[in-house]
């Protein structure tokens, strides 16, 4: 099996598997798409989420997400970026 992440400690998941489900080429039961990319905004390091989810993505389904992170913290700092990040390096979009 491949290598486990840190951020799904509670769930028997490779990463391949957990990339899968992020990029909505699995599902398994309830765990979707949303479901990785919400472990990933509240458990793994600002460089997984930007290289896992990428800055489009994140920017286009942070309406969605947003109510649903758990730390204040990391959603300040999510809300900031998705704000910032459109007028000052669209760029990267």
């Amino acid at each position: 099996m491949g290598t486990h992440l840190s951020y799904v400690w509670d769930y028997d998941l490779s990463e391949d598997q957990f990339k899968k489900i992020l990029n909505n080429d699995l599902r398994l039961g309830h765990l979707d798409g949303d479901w990785a990319a919400l472990r990933l905004l509240d458990y793994a390091s600002y460089k997984d989420i930007v290289e896992m989810i990428g800055f489009r993505r994140l920017i286009d389904a942070w309406p969605r997400w947003k109510e649903k992170v758990r730390s204040q913290t990391r959603k300040r700092g999510l809300d900031f970026l998705v704000g910032w990040l459109p007028k000052h390096h669209p760029e990267l979009l």
